[in-house]
């Protein structure tokens, strides 16, 4: 389930992913929160908490991740995702080398940073 933070600055979106992730959590509730913040500010400011084992995100949600990031690749503005994973925190710092805007990953301690960061 991908469950959105609202006690976030205006300027951007969050969510929390827990136990099993599927298809319908990003179009239900990740991809119009997205749209509704693009078409306010022309730019996607986003973060994402991994509480869930990333095994627990379902094909069609891994699709759905990935459609996102296409459509709105032009919009891209800062990217953070918490993780007490070293493997995907990595992996979240390299991936803004390879498409527009800047990705970091935090650990789940680092959430008040993280919003800073990504609201700034």
């Amino acid at each position: 389930m991908i469950q959105q933070i609202t006690e976030i600055p205006n300027t951007m979106v969050a969510f929390r992913a827990v136990d099993e992730v599927t298809e319908a959590d990003f179009k239900n509730t990740v991809l119009p929160a997205v749209r509704e913040l693009v078409k306010r500010t022309g730019k996607l400011n986003y973060l994402l908490v991994v509480d869930t084992p990333l095994k627990n995100f379902t094909i069609g949600a891994w699709w759905q991740d990935a459609l996102l990031g296409l459509k709105e690749l032009t919009h891209w503005n800062r990217v953070a995702i918490l993780t007490d994973s070293d493997g995907i925190n990595s992996f979240t710092d390299a991936f803004g080398i390879m498409i527009p805007g800047e990705f970091r990953g935090y650990k789940q301690d680092q959430l008040s940073e993280a919003i800073d960061w990504v609201a700034g």
